[in-house]
């Protein structure tokens, strides 16, 4: 039998676990919406990407070396893949094609469409990737993610190893297929999210000194320019995965970084930053939050893969398509 997380869901609206922290946050609160679980058993919950024309849900339990399905009509979760080399980060590619990163492989893998798995990049000048952790596709094809040493640190995400690279943000093209270093001085790049008409790169540093920070870049083509502070945790707050929604505010998946001692409950869920970077809401958890995605038919729903959980909730906006 798989453990659950004891959970709740609230019987009054408005959902008090849905704090408004600046009056702007208010139009985006659903007065008679909720937080939902939608799963529980995972031992690190990762990586969800929405899969509309199957009306499902992917996301990755590292740990359990899996990739599991939510099924939006029957309400069932299944395995879709294990093993699954330690999976991490999910999207999808301009074809609807599943862009994984593997810990395991120390690669990134588009699934096609027969189910047969295609290596996209695993090598950078010759020496191995650490471990891809998250990544977006771009309009044009071009897919971006991070690669950190988070999987090679030990046995629990991964297989320990030697790093052969520097933490880095790197960039496949879409046409070429050609891998490109775009970003190698942030430490611990782990989050990243394109802004809605795609000319900014948003990307966490998960290890900044002394507090976690979100970078925005400029898109320059194939070049990051303009490198610039969006958001400072500013406290014990630790960033982790971020989506962006159709007005550009960031909803981060949110937690402690492990000096909150016994406040550090109060921290776990998601962050909601407006465009200029002001926290405006926050959304409790009763698990820190690793990553987030907008979902449903209406993309009006934030799915938050929390530690052991999988939780839902409506909202009054979009993400960005």
């Amino acid at each position: 039998m798989r453990t659950t997380v004891p959970f709740t869901p609230s019987a009054r609206y408005p959902d008090a676990a849905v704090e408004v922290l600046d009056e702007r946050f208010r139009a985006l609160r659903l007065f008679s919406a909720s937080i939902e679980q939608l799963y529980s058993g995972c031992r690190w919950a990762e990586g969800p990407q929405w899969f509309g024309d199957l009306r499902c849900l992917l996301w990755s339990d590292i740990p359990n070396d899996r990739i599991l399905r939510w099924d939006e009509c029957s309400r069932r979760t299944s395995v879709f893949r294990q093993p699954a080399r330690h999976a991490n980060g999910l999207a999808r590619d301009r074809q609807g094609r599943l862009l994984t990163c593997e810990h395991g492989g120390r690669r990134i893998t588009r699934t096609e469409y027969d189910g047969s798995i295609t290596e996209l990049a695993a090598h950078f000048e010759g020496q191995r990737l650490n471990s891809p952790n998250d990544i977006v596709c771009a309009r044009d094809g071009s897919i971006w993610f991070t690669d950190p040493t988070f999987g090679i640190a030990g046995w629990w995400e991964g297989d320990p190893a030697e790093a052969e690279r520097p933490h880095a943000v790197y960039r496949i093209d879409g046409e070429s297929g050609r891998l490109d270093c775009v970003l190698d001085d942030l430490a611990g790049p782990n989050g990243l999210a394109f802004s809605p008409d795609e000319s900014v790169l948003y990307v966490v540093e998960s290890r900044a000194k002394p507090h976690r920070k979100v970078w925005a870049y400029d898109v320059d083509g194939q070049r990051l320019i303009n490198k610039r502070l969006q958001i400072d945790a500013d406290g014990p707050g630790a960033l982790d995965g971020i989506a962006v929604d159709i007005d550009g505010r960031l909803w981060c998946g949110w937690g402690s970084d492990g000096s909150a001692g016994a406040d550090a409950a109060a921290l776990d869920g998601v962050r909601v930053f407006d465009r200029d970077g002001t926290p405006i809401g926050h959304i409790h958890l009763p698990e820190r939050c690793a990553n987030v995605c907008f979902g449903g038919a209406k993309r009006n729903r934030l799915f938050m893969a929390a530690s052991h959980s999988l939780y839902a909730l409506y909202v009054n906006t979009q993400g960005a398509a």
